[in-house]
């Protein structure tokens, strides 16, 4: 997996920011806006890996979140990044059955985010993106790229088909493909803005890239 100088400050950021959570969490293990912090960072981390790495991270980042909402239900946004993450594991696995269960999942989490804050635009859109992710998931095993899909481009949602020189498989497919990536990259972007947000605002700069 190849990294832009972008990525990789990026990836520099975000694993600063995992740090901090973990040392915020020893002092202060009921701060729940440090878990949902820890939580995003491990999301935007997990884009950065190969795909069982990417597994074990989502798992992580599932279990801070779920955290969160055991000290406050109500954090639409923990519902939100939740949501996310199922959608992320969804698209690293081929077998149809095991992705539908995280697609529900991040269905009904999204929709218990927009329940708390109602007519939110952000996951108004992540509802949208729901609803056409298990069709995604099948054109992404049709085309034989289930598990390449989100980890191959490194931040997400940039890459797009990597071994494609079969030119004469025509436009179709290629906007297939287009439409594809941009859906599930906006749910990867989403999740980088949020915990971009949130984590500029309480840590700061992170140290100068070397």
């Amino acid at each position: 997996m190849e990294f832009s100088a972008a990525d990789f400050e990026r990836l520099l950021m975000f694993e600063h920011a995992r740090k901090a959570c973990e040392a915020q969490y020893i002092n202060d293990p009921l701060d729940s806006e440090n878990l949902l912090k820890w939580g995003g960072a491990l999301l935007e981390i997990s884009q950065f890996q190969n795909i069982p790495d990417a597994k074990v991270t989502l798992n992580d980042a599932i279990s801070k979140l779920e955290e969160v909402l055991t000290l406050n239900p109500g954090k639409h946004q923990a519902l939100w990044c939740l949501g996310n993450a199922h959608t992320s594991h969804a698209f690293l696995v081929p077998d149809v059955d095991v992705a539908k269960g995280h697609l529900d999942k991040a269905t009904e989490y999204f929709q218990r985010a927009e329940n708390e804050d109602p007519g939110n635009e952000m996951y108004l859109k992540a509802l949208e993106v729901a609803a056409k992710a298990p069709e995604l998931h099948l054109e992404f095993i049709r085309q034989g790229m289930g598990q390449q899909a989100l980890v191959g481009g490194g931040g997400g949602g940039g890459g797009g088909p990597s071994a494609s020189s079969n030119v004469s498989s025509g436009k179709k497919k290629k906007k297939n493909y287009d439409f594809t990536y941009d859906v599930c990259g906006w749910v990867i972007l989403a999740v980088g803005i949020f915990a971009w947000v949130g984590m500029a605002k309480s840590l700061g700069p992170p140290p100068p890239a070397r």
